[in-house]
């Protein structure tokens, strides 16, 4: 059994906390929160052990599960990879394109294995079209929340539209062409809703919008490719596929029917609702980040995959503050 510890006790970091209690593969051997009065709470509330520093911690684990802020990402992973440990680090990676560069040549050098929490690749409705196959052409993603001071120490590019970056970028195997993007503070001292169209090479297009000052939630993606349109609700984890094909002579149709006219065949679209599998997502990702150290498999979601979802958000916030300022 895998000895694993958390830094970090706030929000998400006490989910794990009570998660990995939970991943038989793990035994979790405490936390570190350099705040000494949340960590004596959660260690009553959650009956774990709080560690009085972050070296202690590292030392008698196997594995860290660092959900710090994202400022303290780097430094943290740096210290558990100093220590020959494993390591489960939220996203974003780092707070810099130059940290995760130095993150990811260090762990690609070593034979640790790391692990980033884009947890949305574990979510039902994503793991729902795995069999299908998915060549989009066009790419529309809406996250929108509510405001929650929690996280708006990052901008909204990198705290909600990454999710959708890094999804996009596991579906589409391109380099990026062009980016436009535009986006603005409402609240806080950073874009709080931005907006960005992605270009690629082989001529897929994918817009992005994100908003943490919204009246209410949405995380939709939605898929158009050859004769196919594919929905994901991220909220309700439910994916949706149309499908469209030439309805043969004298063949019953299963679905809507298109009569294009002009003695061109017709077509018909067929839906179909893939099953979504019933997961938790964290523990899920926790689970795989396990099998992965003791299978020595290549992680689902690597820290080159991290590494690539930080930079095309840095380069969108790029574009951003070039439109703001110019």
């Amino acid at each position: 059994m895998l000895k694993i510890g958390v830094l970090g006790a706030g929000h998400l970091g006490k989910i794990h906390i009570r998660l990995l209690k939970e991943v038989k593969e793990f035994q979790l051997t405490g936390f570190f929160d350099p705040d000494a009065i949340q960590a004596a709470a959660v260690s009553q509330e959650l009956e774990v052990k709080a560690f009085d520093s972050i070296h202690e911690l590292i030392r008698e684990v196997d594995a860290v599960d660092i959900v710090t802020p994202t400022l303290s990402h780097f430094d943290c992973a740096k210290l558990a990879l100093d220590h020959g440990k494993h390591i489960f680090i939220e996203k974003p990676l780092t707070n810099t394109i130059e940290e995760a560069r130095e993150l990811m040549d260090l762990v690609e050098a070593s034979s640790i294995k790391a692990q980033v929490g884009h947890v949305e690749r574990f979510n039902p409705a994503y793991l729902a079209i795995a069999d299908y196959d998915i060549q989009p052409k066009f790419i529309e993603t809406h996250r929108l929340s509510e405001f929650n001071p929690r996280g708006t120490d990052v901008s909204v590019v990198l705290d909600l539209m990454i999710h959708d970056i890094d999804i996009v970028l596991s579906l589409i195997k391109s380099k990026v062409k062009a980016i436009h993007a535009s986006g603005v503070p409402v609240i806080s001292e950073t874009p709080d809703i931005a907006n960005a169209r992605v270009e690629f090479e082989n001529g897929s297009v994918v817009n992005f919008t994100a908003s943490r000052v919204s009246l209410k939630k949405m995380r939709k993606m939605r898929m158009f490719q050859k004769n196919a349109y594919i929905t994901l609700d991220f909220l309700t984890k439910k994916a949706a596929i149309f499908k469209i094909s030439e309805l043969e002579e004298g063949q019953s149709p299963i679905g809507f029917v298109i009569d294009p006219g002009e003695g061109k065949a017709r077509k018909q679209i067929a839906y179909s609702q893939p099953p979504s599998p019933e997961v938790n997502a964290i523990k899920m990702e926790l689970e795989k980040f396990a099998a992965a150290i003791i299978n020595d498999e290549v992680p689902v979601v690597t820290v080159r995959d991290g590494y690539n979802s930080l930079k095309l958000a840095h380069q969108i916030l790029e574009k951003i503050n070039h439109y703001s300022f110019t």
